[in-house]
């Protein structure tokens, strides 16, 4: 699950409002539109692959593993990296509370489309879900910021409920999608109707957007208790800086998005990758251009930084799977039966969220009560690289037993818990740790770095489906068991490292 942004109170608000569990009305606004929104958003994406890899007489589109792979890696990508071109619209162009609410429309728009049976329709799709994502995801977490002023003690909290909203969206929406969509209770239900149960898909993503609408139609009545928190605001008399945007930078970063480009459409999966290698392009040559100038204490605060976003990448290839490799693993090699009752395999993605609604308060309280004993920002990455190598060392065990056929559902739950205890270490100090290590002129700038960090991890994990082209138990082993060690030594050399990091940043406490 993805961890909310921090923002700053841009308007005197009453520190008396509690009357959403002791915290501002307007949280209660907030909360319910992103549920909604990741509702829409895990909903959908548990099925997207199913639906690509399907057979067209079953109501699929008959794509290939491989190109399947391909499209899904790009989509995965583009949410991720396209929250920093929102972020800069809200800035200038929309206001944050804008924005969310034309983000909304057009994911809601997105998956409507989705629900109707039509190739060209599924590609716009997916272009106007990443789209309207993009406006969304990055505001509406501004927005919670907001809603506080900045000496507020209920600040972390409020976040805290916040985050519990995104996972009670992500946890629900694979039971109503996935029974929708894969059922074969619905499917008769629908046949007896005179419908065709092979379109039972289209009504799974159809409920994605039927639950975008509900987050839409409640953001626009509970606006009133946003008060100031989103509006645009006025440009500063200071002019900002633009020295990041001398001749050097420009030409490096149209350089890099040319390379990235033309390496994505002849190397990788032709035109499908061209977004994403072209905004990976740019990003070096713009960060080459901007960096370049840095020295001492600053220069070295962002060679850590760099550092931690390469072991970052590790990470979420691993597992952002949760949506491509395993969800393939789950439904054509994992028997989808408990205690003698049968369940979509769609249904699989709705545990890891109920993981996180169940440890984040865990770990919060182990971390509280270590105070300063608890370990460094490095040491929690090396940890969350650790856990999410034992979880693949454990998928490539049960990888190893399909051969003689569906392996136990127990197998995933305990990679997706193992996973989980991974993600509550690294992720929610990945942004806090950029925040302090970033110089003030370039904390919108590093990040992004992290946000594109994630964006390449789910791109390459998003290309693990071509596994199941041959989806034998050896080459499957074989390639799990590659994840599995590369996140393993991931996690030893960040370990090692971690003393001379803290050494290159004393005077900031990075844990």
């Amino acid at each position: 699950m993805s961890t909310p942004i921090d923002g700053t109170a841009v308007t005197s608000l009453d520190s008396g409002d509690r009357g959403f569990f002791g915290h501002p009305w307007g949280l209660s606004t907030l909360f319910f539109t992103e549920m909604w929104e990741r509702f829409s958003y895990y909903g959908m994406r548990a099925l997207l692959t199913l639906y690509m890899t399907s057979k067209l007489v079953d109501g699929g589109l008959g794509f290939d593993e491989r190109y399947a792979s391909a499209i899904y890696a790009t989509y995965v990508s583009s949410v991720w990296y396209l929250p920093l071109v929102g972020g800069w619209l809200a800035d200038k162009v929309l206001g944050a509370r804008r924005a969310v609410l034309i983000g909304g429309i057009i994911i809601a728009c997105g998956h409507y489309s989705m629900a109707i049976d039509s190739l060209p329709t599924f590609y716009a799709a997916l272009v106007l879900i990443a789209l309207g994502t993009g406006l969304l995801k990055p505001n509406i977490s501004t927005m919670v910021g907001q809603l506080y002023a900045p000496d507020d003690k209920r600040r972390d909290a409020g976040f805290s409920i916040f985050y519990m909203g995104i996972n009670l969206g992500a946890f629900i929406s694979p039971f109503v999608t996935g029974f929708l969509a894969q059922s074969d209770f619905f499917r008769r239900f629908i046949a007896r109707m005179g419908l065709n149960p092979a379109h039972a898909w289209h009504w799974g993503f159809a409920a994605a957007g039927v639950g975008m609408t509900f987050g839409v139609i409640q953001y626009v009545l509970g606006g009133k208790r946003l008060r100031g928190a989103g509006l645009k605001q006025e440009k500063s008399a200071t002019k900002e800086s633009t020295s990041g945007f001398d001749l050097i930078t420009i030409v490096l970063s149209v350089v890099g998005a040319v390379v990235g480009a033309f390496f994505g459409y002849r190397y990788d999966a032709g035109w499908v990758s061209v977004p994403f290698w072209t905004v990976c392009g740019y990003f070096v040559g713009y960060l080459g251009g901007t960096t370049r100038l840095l020295k001492g204490d600053e220069l070295r605060r962002v060679l850590v930084i760099f550092i931690l976003v390469v072991f970052s990448i590790i990470f979420w290839m691993t597992y952002e799977q949760a949506g491509s490799s395993m969800t393939l693993f789950a439904d054509r090699l994992t028997r989808t039966q408990v205690f003698g009752w049968s369940f979509p395999s769609s249904w699989f993605q709705s545990v890891p969220a109920v993981f996180v609604i169940l440890l984040a308060p865990v770990f919060a309280f182990i971390w509280q009560m270590m105070g300063d004993r608890q370990p460094s920002s490095p040491a929690k990455f090396s940890f969350g690289l650790f856990f999410a190598g034992i979880a693949f060392l454990v998928i490539t065990f049960a990888a190893s037993l399909t051969g003689a056929g569906r392996v136990s559902p127990w197998w995933l739950v305990v990679v997706y818990f193992i996973q989980t205890v991974g993600e509550l270490c690294l992720s929610p100090v990945g942004l806090s740790t950029i925040s302090k290590l970033s110089p003030v002129r370039m904390v919108g700038l590093m990040m992004g770095v992290w946000f594109l960090s994630i964006s390449i991890g789910s791109y390459i994990a998003g290309r693990t489906t071509q596994l199941f082209e041959q989806g034998t138990p050896q080459v499957l082993t074989r390639a799990f068991g590659i994840f599995a060690g590369i996140t393993l030594a991931a996690a030893l050399l960040l370990a090692l490292l971690t003393p001379l990091i803290k050494k290159m940043t004393p005077r900031v406490e990075v844990s």
